[in-house]
């Protein structure tokens, strides 16, 4: 494990004012890394931008680029913005989700297209992108934020659940073909965490769901082994269910 390779890193992070994704944009811009932004808001994109420049000692690149990851248009913008500011990346976050609780038989079509679109069809444009320079340089990291739903079923939760079964299914097979340039391709699966999307499953007791903190820590932690060992895919339990 070395602890210092994500120094001066460019990195993207999809999803960055949420729960987790913020979390993972101040840990890794603590520990030495270019960072670029995106998410639906831009007021909380400058507010988040603002408090990663306060930082102490801490003089690393930040940029953002508001966007709406159901649309191609947006997606191919935000690459644009990225390629420049940074021209390249080297680990890429695709951290941005949206929950659905809905019985099948009200659920709507474009529901279920817009949270595939946000939950595998962005990560796989943006791995596609992105990952051409990393092959090209043999080291790359793209972490793609599954769920315990990427394993699991739960009632009513037939659009979550097949868009979280499908990004860990790109990721395997991303890691698969990715591998042999150096590119290690990590899904990272939460089970239920303390975020304004764990708001919405009432039927649990929020106060029992994960840290986001401690989740971008692990994320962070996964990142750091750059040898024979990979954590290619992981499940974040909870302790104590309720």
């Amino acid at each position: 494990m070395n602890k210092n390779i994500l120094k001066n890193k460019k990195c993207l992070i999809t999803g960055a004012t949420g729960g987790i994704g913020k979390e993972v944009a101040k840990l890794l811009y603590s520990n030495g890394c270019h960072i670029f932004l995106t998410s639906r808001n831009q007021k909380n994109l400058e507010k988040l931008k603002t408090e990663l420049k306060n930082v102490k000692n801490n003089k690393n690149q930040v940029s953002y680029e508001p966007g709406d990851l159901t649309k191609t248009e947006d997606i191919n913008r935000i690459i644009k913005k990225v390629r420049n500011f940074f021209k390249e990346i080297d680990i890429l976050v695709n951290c941005a989700g949206i929950f659905f609780i809905e019985p099948l038989s009200t659920s709507k079509l474009k529901d279920f297209e817009n949270c595939l679109k946000i939950s595998v069809i962005a990560p796989f444009i943006f791995s596609k992108e992105f990952s051409q320079e990393m092959t090209k340089k043999k080291w790359g990291r793209i972490i793609n934020i599954g769920s315990s739903s990427s394993y699991n079923g739960f009632k009513n939760g037939s659009i979550y659940c097949s868009a979280k079964h499908s990004i860990l299914g790109l990721s395997r097979a991303l890691q698969h073909e990715l591998k042999e340039k150096n590119v290690r391709v990590l899904c990272i699966s939460p089970g239920s965490t303390q975020t304004n999307m764990g708001k919405l499953s009432t039927d649990q007791d929020f106060n029992t769901f994960l840290n986001p903190k401690e989740v971008a820590e692990y994320i962070i932690f996964s990142m750091l082994f750059d040898k024979e060992m990979i954590i290619d895919e992981s499940r974040l339990n909870r302790m104590r269910l309720k």
